[in-house]
Formats: C-alpha cells, sequence, structure tokens
C-alpha cells in the first residue's frame, strides 16, 4: 500500500511468474465519510485488463484496455496514478459533494 497524505491511498496486489504479470488490481481509494472508497481501479478481473472509474453518485465505468500484455498495463497503471491521483481525487470529491 502507498499512503498519498492523510486521505489517500493506492493498495496494489500483482502476481506473476518470473517476469509475466499474471494478474493485478491497482486501486486509488480516499477516506470520506469515515470510509475508504474506491476511485480508480485497474485490474484483470473477468479476464481482460480494464480500468474502473467510480463515479460520486455510485456509477461504475468500466473501460477495456489494450496496452499490450499485463505487464506493460500494470506499468501503465502505476504510471498514470503517480500522475494523476490528485485529479482523480478531486473529480471524485467534487462529484460526491455534488450529489450531497
Amino acid at each position: 500500500m502507498v499512503v498519498l497524505g492523510n486521505d489517500s491511498r493506492i493498495r496494489h496486489f500483482h502476481a506473476r511468474i518470473g517476469q509475466q504479470v499474471l494478474e493485478f488490481v491497482v486501486q486509488l481509494e480516499i477516506l470520506t465519510e469515515g470510509r475508504w472508497k474506491p476511485v480508480v481501479r485497474y485490474d484483470t478481473a473477468h479476464g481482460f485488463a480494464h480500468r474502473d472509474t467510480f463515479h460520486g453518485n455510485g456509477k461504475i465505468e468500466k473501460t477495456p484496455l489494450f496496452i499490450g500484455d499485463y505487464s506493460s498495463t500494470l506499468t501503465f497503471a502505476e504510471l498514470d496514478f503517480r500522475t494523476n491521483w490528485e485529479l482523480y481525487r478531486e473529480r471524485f470529491l467534487k462529484e460526491v459533494r455534488k450529489d450531497d
């Protein structure tokens, strides 16, 4: 787990054999209303690499990823979070506040 301040964290899991990634989950979460909530998740559930974007109203948007093998997609996800986690956090918080 990577802590990104008082209210944000990234949970990370991957399984591999040698250099080949077999499956992974990388999820950005924020602490809001006393609970950790997912904001964006990259994973290989359902047999394919995809990104789930969670919205403040509870809607989840699933986007298939065609970046290459799972290793390349995992690297992409990690870089995306390092670069954009604050933007994802702010977007989610605005949506949560809007729905109040």
